[in-house]
């Protein structure tokens, strides 16, 4: 939960931004009134300590201007991360289908711990989707599944640049 407000707040902050360079009514003049959505996401919701988890998103904007990918990770007995930003490439300001993945590192920490993801996408408008939800649970028994077929590209949108921490303090 706390995520979710960690990336409002981001958001907010950036919207803020925007009545400082024009407002969103000059923004929306040049890159048109339509706010991007996302169609259609998928998040394995079991993963092996190690691997990088792998949130699938496909995603469209009217208007081309897609920029901006936003990720809150919250952590079960650590609490939420910074906002993780990821600018979206020019050619896939319309559309937008792959993935944005996550580095568990490769130490037993994580073992039975549980994290969640909240992903948004900003258009250089200002305008901001509605926020999808992932959650997975971490165990060296699990493992990762596959998003269904035909559905997403296998593009690499972009890490989520958050290091997880141990509940006992430590990095890895």
């Amino acid at each position: 939960m706390r995520a979710k407000f960690a990336l409002i707040g981001m958001i907010l902050v950036g919207i803020v931004g925007c009545a400082h360079t024009g407002g969103i009514g000059e923004k929306e003049k040049i890159y048109g009134k339509n706010a991007p959505v996302i169609e259609q996401s998928f998040a394995s919701d079991q993963l092996r300590p190690g691997e990088s988890w792998k949130i699938y998103i496909r995603a469209s904007d009217p208007d081309g201007d897609m920029e901006t990918i936003f990720a809150a990770v919250e952590q079960a007995g650590i609490g939420s991360y910074p906002v993780s930003m990821t600018k979206i490439k020019g050619e896939t300001g319309m559309e937008l289908s792959g993935y944005v993945f996550l580095n568990t590192g490769g130490n037993d920490f994580l073992d039975n711990q549980e994290l969640s993801v909240s992903i948004q996408i900003r258009d250089k408008a200002g305008h901001i989707s509605k926020s999808v939800t992932h959650s997975v649970a971490l165990s060296s028994r699990q493992t990762q599944k596959s998003p269904p077929g035909g559905v997403f590209k296998e593009t690499d949108l972009g890490p989520i640049m958050v290091t997880l921490r141990s509940t006992s303090g430590g990095r890895w």
